[in-house]
């Protein structure tokens, strides 16, 4: 092989464009159950993959490549130039997660491309395929014809999805980020979406396209070629290439993940199992728990972010909630509001923001004290308006306070429209990036970085997308990137009854959210208003679900950090119903998605780590359902006391969305449990072995 390669290198390096070889090279790679094959040619002087599950097509024969500024790229008249393939099979253990305990299992081939023309190089993409997906990438070593800055303008990666496969997405080119409902149709009428993007071909395979370990490289999403068939389309510096960089170089992971039924997508580890291993060490001081906070009053406008008569941020109400918090078990406190930035125009006017200066109505010292005496812990908040260049020059110090008042997490904000992140160049020229490029992917690991210095765990709103960098930082535990609660506020129109069953099939396949659910006041803006300058918002916009919807969302929208989104006079008003959201974990020995069909109804159960008990949550769009769950996943024959919260007879999210039945009662391992759901409602059951 080093003979053929060497040979072929040197003719290279001596001769134009030849023609593609007679005799094109095809190799496979399959996965450890065979269901899925991966097929690598030349054919042609192209670089091409295809997959396929079952014996049936999911990614027609697609390009690969890379082009870059100053140098001569991989785009054609290309041939494999060698070979190498690899199997593993590991446990590997999460400090916290959807489960404790991950299997990686996969087959590995890794390619080498070489062109026929130009100076001798070559590029490795890399391949391996699990039961549930494969995943690619690429590799650039170190070379003589590729010395210096390598800018990258374009990769070649596409996927041939089909014209007539049905597909969920969001689009990847609008103001407001991830930040949108998810649509639905056919792939040849997109034009571009954010990954994940889940699709269903005409054989009734389910498959979804996204990337994992997005380190120091621009975020993909997807741009159509032609109908039905998407190029990897990576996100520009502000006027300069898609991504800077030089050899040698990996690329992230590009993932397909592949299922016979949607739920198979979700029960997928392949996301976390392509990202590094932990690289923080000892991180016991991560800490996954349930917390409440000053959020939800500013989004109903009962208080204000700004200064002035309604202020949420104060030490008066702050401690209200510390103490609420710590009556019912909750572990931390968000308070947003709390420092110099918030008067003003904050929103296009990202230099606002003081990190280290307080409100004069917010004794920040005096309440990290505080909580701390009640056994609960602050909850720090940086908006920043995507001014990145004012973040970063008092994060260091910023996260040093936070530190010093007992602070074990912060939640960031990143609130301006799509390419308006604010960076100043070497030169002190103020630029325009993007929320998605690769400046903003190096940003956040610098922000994860520099809290983790400090024990500091993060929540990132307005993020770059989820790639499962939770494994290589554990403490970037959960984030948003994509319609939270909050839209129920204000959003004109809300959340869809759909919604939350569709999150679980798109954007909960990249990792946790920070949804906030648990609102219990579903009418928020029929309320009074509180002072004159604060009206309410338009009354249509409401959470459109039913109460128990509310509470089965802890069960099927997974994050770390839990928020109790509604204010607490809200909870001690239906404390029957709170108390599912105080016995209910954060932290998961095992998850198992059971059954559901994509934005249409899904099933969860999950295990809590601590207490060893199992957990149920079902949720269905605007239409009502039975489902019969198998409850093979507790112990078979055992009896167990089912605490059950479901929909009430004529509970309906729009007409009766309070009506709801509290009940328990004895049921066995293995046996089938009937599940009735009304229109965007839900089930939320807790499972105590008996004996």
């Amino acid at each position: 092989m080093m003979t053929k390669l060497l040979t072929r290198m040197l003719g290279m390096a001596a001769i134009g464009w030849a023609a593609a070889p007679l005799h094109a090279e095809s190799l496979t790679l399959a996965s450890p159950d065979g269901k899925i094959i991966v097929t690598v040619t030349d054919d042609g002087g192209q670089a091409t993959y295809a997959v396929s599950f079952e014996g049936g097509q999911v990614i027609a024969p697609s390009k690969l490549g890379m082009i870059f500024a100053e140098h001569h790229g991989f785009d054609r008249g290309l041939t494999i130039a060698g070979s190498a393939r690899a199997s593993s099979d590991t446990t590997w253990e999460q400090p916290w997660g959807e489960r404790r305990l991950v299997r990686d299992q996969h087959n590995e081939l890794a390619v080498t491309f070489a062109p026929d023309a130009g100076p001798a190089r070559q590029i490795t993409v890399r391949f391996r395929a699990f039961d549930t997906g494969i995943g690619f990438r690429y590799e650039l070593p170190e070379q003589a014809a590729l010395r210096g800055d390598m800018n990258i303008v374009e990769e070649l990666t596409q996927f041939g999805v089909g014209e007539k496969t049905t597909m969920w997405y969001t689009p990847s080119d609008e103001f407001n980020r991830y930040e949108y409902v998810t649509r639905t149709g056919p792939a040849g009428t997109v034009d571009d979406a954010h990954t994940p993007a889940t699709f269903r071909n005409e054989a009734g395979i389910h498959f979804s396209i996204h990337e994992a370990a997005l380190v120091d490289y621009s975020s993909m999403s997807l741009g159509a070629l032609r109908a039905g068939n998407f190029e990897a389309r990576l996100r520009n510096w502000s006027g300069g290439p898609k991504v800077k960089t030089a050899a040698p170089f990996k690329s992230p992971w590009r993932t397909i993940q592949v299922a016979r039924e949607a739920v198979g997508l979700i029960n997928s580890d392949i996301i976390l199992n392509l990202n590094e291993p932990n690289k923080l060490g000892d991180v016991s001081w991560v800490e996954p728990g349930k917390y409440v906070g000053i959020w939800w009053a500013m989004h109903i406008n009962e208080k204000t972010w700004g200064s002035g008569p309604i202020h949420g941020a104060t030490t008066a109400e702050t401690k209200r909630y510390i103490d609420f918090a710590a009556e019912h078990g909750f572990a931390g406190v968000l308070v947003e509001g709390w420092n110099i930035g918030w008067d003003g125009d904050w929103f296009n006017n990202g230099d606002l923001f003081r990190f280290t200066e307080p409100m004069p109505d917010y004794d920040l010292a005096e309440l990290g004290r505080y909580a701390q005496s009640k056994g609960v812990r602050l909850i720090g908040h940086h908006e920043t308006s995507a001014n990145i260049a004012n973040y970063e020059s008092q994060m260091e110090a910023a996260f040093d306070l936070m530190q010093t008042n007992g602070v074990r997490a912060v939640k960031t904000g990143y609130v301006a429209d799509a390419g308006d992140v604010v960076r100043v160049d070497e030169n002190g020229i103020r630029r325009n990036e993007w929320h998605d490029s690769q400046f903003m992917v190096g940003h956040h690991l610098r922000v994860v970085e520099a809290a983790a210095k400090r024990r500091i765990a993060i929540n990132a709103h307005e993020p770059v997308k989820d790639t499962g960098l939770r494994r290589t930082y554990p403490n970037w535990m959960t984030r948003e990137g994509a319609r939270g609660m909050e839209f129920n506020a204000w959003g004109t129109p809300p959340n869809p009854p759909s919604h939350e069953a569709m999150l679980a099939f798109t954007r909960m396949l990249a990792g946790p959210m920070d949804f906030t659910p648990g609102i219990f006041d579903l009418r928020p803006n029929e309320r009074p208003p509180v002072h004159a300058d604060g009206p309410r918002g338009d009354p249509s916009n409401r959470p459109q679900t039913t109460l128990a919807k509310q509470l089965a969302l802890y069960v099927v929208l997974y994050s770390p950090l839990q928020m109790a989104a509604d204010l607490p006079e809200n909870y001690e008003a239906r404390m029957d119903a709170f108390q599912f959201i105080k016995d209910v974990e954060a932290d998961w020995e095992e998850s198992i998605a059971l059954v559901g069909e994509v934005g249409e109804y899904v099933a969860f159960a999950r295990q809590g780590r601590k207490s060893k008990e199992w957990f149920l949550g079902a949720v269905t769009d605007e239409n009502e359902r039975e489902l019969s769950v198998s409850l093979a996943f507790l112990e078979k024959g055992k009896r167990y006391r089912a605490q059950i919260y479901r929909d009430g007879p004529d509970a309906h999210w729009d007409t009766n969305p309070y009506a709801m039945v509290i009940e328990e009662k004895a049921v066995t391992g293995g046996e089938a449990f009937a599940v009735r759901l009304a229109a965007s409602g839900g089930v939320a059951v807790r499972f105590i072995p008996e004996g």
